[in-house]
C-alpha cells in the first residue's frame, strides 16, 4: 500500500453542527470590503430587476381586464410592448450585475489565495510536517473556487430572492388576502425543512471537501513517486488506493445529492400545491364574480415568478454551506501560529564569538506527553571561521540540530547564539541571510539550474558567483546540459541524479558566502572520487566560514578541525578525529563501520570500471 501521509493531518469533519454558518462567512470581509462598492451596486442592481420582473404581472392585469376585456387592439399592442420593454430592461440589469462582479471577484480570490500562500511561507516545519501537501492545495484551489462562487452567486441571490418573495407576497396579498394565504400555506414545513437540511450538510460537504484533499494527497504522491511505484510494481496497490478513496468521495456526493434532492422535492411540491389550490379557489371566485379575471391572471402570474425564488432556496442554502465550510478550512491554516519573526539589533556579547549551543533542549510539539526529548542540554561552541564535524547514530538528533540553526525549529530550552547574539533576537531574513544550508534530501524547484543556485544568494548574484559555486560543488556537468546553466530541471529535479542534485544543493549553499555554513551530510550519494574533488574544493570555502557539519564517511569528517559526537540527546564528547579514535570507544566504532562501508563502495567501484 502507498505511503498514506495524510494520515498525520486528521480529516475527521469539524464538528459543524454547532457552528454559525453566518459567523463563519463574515470572516470573508476583510478581503470583500475593497470591492464592496460594487458588490453593493450588483445587489442593488439584481433586486431591481427582480422587481421589474415582478411588475411584469401588473401589466399583465392591466391587459387582461383593459383592452382585452373592452377589445381594444391598440391597449394590446401597448401592453405588448411595456412587456417587451420590462423583460430587455430586466435583462440588462441581470446583465451589469455580472458585469459588477466578475472582476472583482477574481481580484477576491486572487488576493486570498497570495495571503494563503504567504501564510504557508511563515508557518513553522512542524505544521508542514503534520499536514499533508494535497490538504493544502485543495484549500488553495477547490475551497477559494467555491468561495468566488458564493460571492458570485448565492450572496446575492440569498438577498435578491428574499426581498423577491417578500414584494411577490405583499403584491399577491394586495390583489386577494384570501389567495394570498393559500400560497403561505406552506412556509412553516419549508422553512423547518430548510434548517434540518442546513444543518446535515454542512457536515457532508465537510466530509467532502475533506475527501477531496486527501485524494489530491494521493494523487500528487503517485506522481512524484512513480519511479517507486514502478519500481515496486505497486501501480495495481497504489490505483486500488485510488479507487478507494474515490468511492468514498463519490458516495458522500451521492449523500449530498440526496439531501439536496429532499429539500428541492419539498420546496418544489408544496408550493406548486399551492398554486395549484389557488388556481382552483381562483377560479371558483371569477365564475361567481367575486374576483376579476385579469386580478387571477395577475396573482398567479406572481406565483409563478415567485417559483424560481423559492425553489432556488434549497440550491442556494447548499452552495453557502460549501462556502462556509470552505471558509472554515481556509482560515484553519490561516489562524495556525506563523513564526515570530524576531527583533533585528540585539547586541553581540564578548568572548562568545562563533556558533554556541548552551543547554539547548529540543522536543517536537506534537511528540506523545512524557515521552524524552530529542535533544536535551546539548552544549557546544564552534569557534570563528572552524568547521565541526557533528556525528552520531541514526536518529541521534543530528539533523534535528542542525535544523535550530536557521530556525527551521525553536528550542524547547536553552539558547543558540552566532558571534554572542541570540537567534531569536535576530529576524528570519537577517539570520538565513547569514546561515546557509544544504540538506542530505536536496530539493530542487521547476526552474533553470542557475536559479536554483542562485537561490541561495541575494539579488545582485550574477554570472561569476554562478561559475565558483559550481566549481566547488564539482558540479561542471551544468554546463553540458542542453541549454547549460539555464537548462530547465523539472519538477523536485528528478531529471537528474541523485549526485548531481545534492551537488546543485551545495552550491546553492556556498553561492551567497555565508558567514555560517550547516551541511547536513551533503556528499552522501556522491562517489568517492567526486566526493574527494568536492572536499578538497570545499576547504577554501570552509576556510572563511563558521561551519557545523554533519558527517557519517570519515573522509567528510576530515574536512573538519574537530569532531562533536552526539549520543543520547546530548555532546558526550568534542575532539579532533584522531584523538576521539584513540580516547573514545562509541566514536571509534562508528568511524569503524563507515571505514567498512566506504572501503565496500571502493571496491563496487573498481568492480564496475
Amino acid at each position: 500500500m502507498p505511503v498514506r501521509r495524510l494520515l498525520l493531518m486528521p480529516t475527521t469533519p469539524v464538528a459543524t453542527k454547532d457552528r454559525s454558518s453566518v459567523r463563519t462567512l463574515l470572516r470573508l470581509w476583510p478581503y470583500v470590503r475593497p470591492v464592496r462598492v460594487r458588490l453593493f451596486g450588483a445587489a442593488f442592481v439584481a433586486v431591481l430587476a427582480s422587481c421589474v420582473g415582478l411588475v411584469i404581472p401588473l401589466v399583465l392585469k392591466w391587459v387582461v381586464d383593459g383592452p382585452v376585456a373592452h377589445r381594444d387592439p391598440a391597449g394590446v399592442w401597448l401592453g405588448a410592448l411595456y412587456l417587451l420593454l420590462l423583460g430587455l430592461g430586466e435583462a440588462l440589469l441581470f446583465g451589469l450585475r455580472r458585469w459588477l462582479v466578475a472582476r472583482p471577484l477574481a481580484g477576491v480570490e486572487a488576493r486570498m489565495r497570495g495571503a494563503l500562500y504567504r501564510r504557508l511561507q511563515r508557518l513553522p516545519v512542524s505544521f508542514h510536517d503534520r499536514w499533508s501537501s494535497g490538504q493544502l492545495l485543495s484549500r488553495g484551489t477547490t475551497d477559494l473556487m467555491l468561495l468566488r462562487m458564493f460571492l458570485a452567486f448565492p450572496l446575492t441571490f440569498l438577498l435578491v430572492n428574499s426581498v423577491t418573495i417578500v414584494v411577490g407576497v405583499i403584491i399577491m396579498l394586495a390583489q386577494d388576502w384570501t389567495l394570498g394565504l393559500v400560497i403561505l400555506g406552506p412556509a412553516v414545513p419549508v422553512m423547518v425543512t430548510c434548517v434540518v437540511f442546513e444543518r446535515r450538510y454542512a457536515q457532508v460537504a465537510r466530509r467532502a471537501q475533506d475527501q477531496v484533499g486527501d485524494l489530491t494527497t494521493l494523487v500528487e504522491e503517485s506522481v512524484l513517486g512513480v519511479r517507486i511505484i514502478k519500481g515496486f510494481g505497486r501501480h495495481r496497490s497504489q490505483a486500488r488506493a485510488f479507487r478507494e478513496l474515490s468511492q468514498t468521495l463519490r458516495g458522500t456526493e451521492l449523500r449530498k445529492a440526496s439531501l439536496l434532492s429532499t429539500i428541492w422535492g419539498v420546496i418544489v411540491t408544496l408550493p406548486e400545491a399551492a398554486i395549484g389550490a389557488a388556481l382552483v379557489l381562483g377560479t371558483v371566485q371569477v365564475a361567481d364574480g367575486e374576483l376579476s379575471a385579469g386580478t387571477l391572471v395577475a396573482f398567479l402570474s406572481t406565483a409563478l415568478a415567485l417559483r424560481w425564488p423559492v425553489e432556488s432556496i434549497g440550491f442556494l442554502l447548499a452552495m453557502s454551506q460549501e462556502a462556509a465550510t470552505a471558509t472554515e478550512r481556509y482560515f484553519e491554516v490561516m489562524d495556525e501560529e506563523a513564526e515570530e519573526p524576531g527583533v533585528s539589533g540585539g547586541r553581540s556579547s564578548t568572548g562568545q564569538r562563533g556558533i554556541r549551543f548552551d543547554a539547548v533542549s529540543f522536543r517536537y510539539p506534537d511528540a506523545p506527553a512524557g515521552s524524552p526529548p530529542v535533544l536535551d542540554g546539548v552544549d557546544l561552541h564552534i569557534r570563528p571561521g572552524e568547521s565541526m564535524a557533528l556525528v552520531g547514530t541514526t536518529g541521534s538528533g543530528k539533523t534535528t540540530l542542525t535544523a535550530l540553526v536557521p530556525r527551521l525549529h525553536e528550542v524547547t530550552a536553552g539558547r543558540i547564539t552566532l558571534d554572542g547574539r541570540d537567534i531569536t533576537t535576530m529576524s528570519r531574513e537577517e539570520l538565513r541571510s547569514e546561515v546557509a544550508v544544504a540538506f542530505e534530501e536536496p530539493t530542487l524547484f521547476s526552474a533553470s539550474v542557475g536559479e536554483n543556485v542562485l537561490m541561495g544568494a541575494d539579488g545582485t548574484a550574477g554570472g561569476p558567483e554562478l561559475e565558483r559555486a559550481l566549481a566547488v560543488a564539482q558540479a561542471d556537468f551544468a554546463y553540458a546540459l542542453p541549454q547549460g546553466t539555464d537548462t530547465q530541471v523539472g519538477e523536485q529535479g528528478l531529471s537528474l541524479s541523485g549526485g548531481q542534485r545534492q551537488r546543485l544543493a551545495l552550491a546553492r549553499a556556498v553561492v551567497g558566502r555565508p558567514r555560517f555554513l550547516v551541511l547536513d551530510d551533503p556528499l552522501s550519494a556522491l562517489d568517492v572520487h567526486t566526493e574527494a574533488a568536492v572536499e578538497a574544493a570545499l576547504r577554501d570555502v570552509l576556510a572563511d566560514t563558521t561551519a557545523l557539519i554533519v558527517a557519517h564517511r570519515p573522509s567528510t569528517v576530515l574536512l573538519a578541525d574537530r569532531v562533536a559526537l552526539l549520543s543520547g540527546g546530548r555532546i558526550t564528547a568534542v575532539g579532533t578525529h584522531h584523538e576521539l579514535l584513540r580516547t573514545n570507544a562509541e566514536y571509534a566504532h562508528l568511524m569503524a563501520g563507515a571505514e567498512i562501508t566506504e572501503a565496500g563502495e571502493d571496491i563496487e567501484e573498481a568492480d564496475a570500471r
